[in-house]
């Protein structure tokens, strides 16, 4: 079966897979979603005794008709090598009665590696593949993991640049230390005033720019995004919903067909909207638990039925979850009302202009296996310090956001459901906040430091990646207004009227 992508704002704007991954961002404003959803027989009995690269193949020729066996297998294998710390790539762990699928092994140290490890393979591919003859610009606004991902999945990448732009203050150290000192002739990376919802509207606006798509084409550049809102960044976060369930099967922690739940800290609806793709080709799953931090809009809107973001921003010590407009919803909205394109295009405009929308009770009743729930800063600092403390476990704060989240969910709903909490980054990438849990850390301490103090009370080993960084020269500086984006970018391309 041929599977195309249509914009969730445009029925006839229908591409292949390649071309979705190629433009990132639909030419109408939309996101590029399945004309249908792939038929898939996952056979877990056999799919437990496969490699993660080996269940990607599988995942990904269902999502992917137009690449052929040879070229996924090339992305495949290129992506998912000795860079992730781990051969599992995606390693569950059971702590206590629960299991933590660790994402974080990746070079970056969060889940984002998983599927910006594989983008620029099947970038290089779909512009062979569409005789792409223009230089690729990514362009990305980043809370705190995809630029470093992004940036080190194209760094040199031929016929590519990548330029990040992130929130100045709205960052961990560590975070920006690791965009900032990205080596590679192709990658920029530029600090704004402002915060994430700043970074990513004005790459959404500049992506919509007409006069200026044109300027790039003149020029010999097209751009594309790096950001969840592509296609090819969603499609292999399913992989490892699908991977887990079988890893349960072969433990014999569940049987064939039960049901379990997953948790995902979220931010911009990327992650756990692959869960919901993973249920719609038979993961059998029973709740998708949305856990928020204080930025709690998404759990306001699964409680309610309304988005609304017309409310305070929280810098919190979750950054990469300090969202207020998670832009993969909308790719929900286009499911739950009818695959309608005009419905979904009214609520992103009533979005756009007033700040809020509202779906109606049918578009609500097809959000039951959802469950919005948020947790606070000081929640999460004592769950960390618990989990560790019961456990000898050591979780970051974005993993603890999720935790809270299913304590909560436990309380009210008393499902003793098999429960996967998805860990999406490294303690070590957040060495202050999460050393906070322990003890009080002293705004002067530095980052080395605390890394290393966290290092003798928890005896986890510290990543390379990290310890790198302290010496790592800086090579990026730039801080502009977010009202200078634009210009930036232009300036940054020497385009040309």
């Amino acid at each position: 079966m041929s599977l195309n992508y249509r914009s969730t704002r445009d029925a006839e704007n229908v591409v292949t897979a390649s071309q979705a991954i190629l433009q990132g961002l639909a030419v109408d404003g939309g996101l590029y979603v399945p004309t249908e959803l792939p038929t898939l027989n996952l056979d877990f009995q056999d799919l437990a005794t496969k490699s993660y690269q080996e269940v990607a193949f599988i995942v990904l020729k269902a999502f992917l008709t137009d690449f052929t066996d040879e070229e996924l297998m090339s992305c495949i294998n290129g992506a998912y090598d000795a860079k992730f710390d781990d051969s599992a790539i995606a390693p569950l762990k059971k702590v206590g009665d629960t299991h933590y699928l660790e994402l974080s092994h990746g070079a970056t140290l969060a889940f984002k590696d998983i599927a910006l490890s594989i983008l620029p393979y099947f970038m290089t591919v779909a512009a062979k593949k569409n005789n792409v003859d223009r230089e690729i610009v990514i362009l990305t606004a980043t809370s705190g993991d995809t630029g470093k991902a992004a940036m080190a999945g194209f760094s040199d990448v031929p016929g590519t640049k990548i330029i990040v732009f992130y929130p100045k203050s709205g960052v961990s150290p560590i975070q920006e230390k690791q965009m900032v000192t990205q080596k590679g002739d192709n990658t920029f990376v530029v600090g704004i005033k402002g915060n994430f919802d700043d970074a990513q509207t004005n790459v959404k606006n500049i992506f919509n720019n007409s006069e200026l798509k044109a300027q790039l084409a003149e020029n010999g550049y097209q751009f594309s995004s790096a950001n969840s809102i592509n296609i090819g960044r969603l499609v292999p976060q399913i992989v490892y919903y699908v991977y887990s369930y079988a890893q349960l099967i072969k433990r014999q922690e569940i049987k064939l067909g039960d049901k379990i739940n997953f948790v995902v800290p979220t931010g911009n609806f990327g992650n756990i909207l692959a869960g919901y793709y993973a249920k719609q080709i038979g993961v059998p799953i029973n709740k998708l638990i949305c856990a928020s931090n204080e930025n709690n809009v998404l759990t306001d809107f699964f409680t309610t039925g309304i988005y609304n973001r017309n409310r305070p921003f929280h810098v919190t010590t979750s950054p990469s979850m300090d969202i207020l407009i998670s832009s993969n919803l909308e790719r929900l909205i286009y499911h739950i009302a009818g695959n309608e394109t005009l419905e979904t295009k009214n609520r992103m405009s009533d979005l756009a202009t007033s700040g809020e929308y509202t779906i109606t009770d049918s578009m609500r009743e097809q959000l039951s296996e959802f469950y919005g729930a948020e947790a606070s800063e000081h929640e999460v600092k004592e769950t960390i310090a618990a989990i560790f403390s019961e456990h000898d476990y050591l979780i970051d704060t974005h993993t603890g956001v999720a935790t809270v989240a299913y304590q909560k969910y436990l309380a009210q709903e008393k499902d003793s459901t098999p429960t996967v909490i998805v860990s999406t980054a490294s303690p070590y990438k957040f060495p202050q906040h999460v050393m906070a849990a322990f003890k009080e850390i002293s705004s002067e301490t530095s980052d080395f430091s605390t890394v290393q103090q966290l290092n003798t009370i928890s005896k986890v080993p510290i990543p390379a990646s990290v310890t790198e960084l302290f010496t790592a020269p800086i090579l990026h500086d730039t801080v502009i207004e977010s009202a200078d984006m634009e210009e930036t970018v232009k300036a940054i391309l020497h385009l040309k009227d």
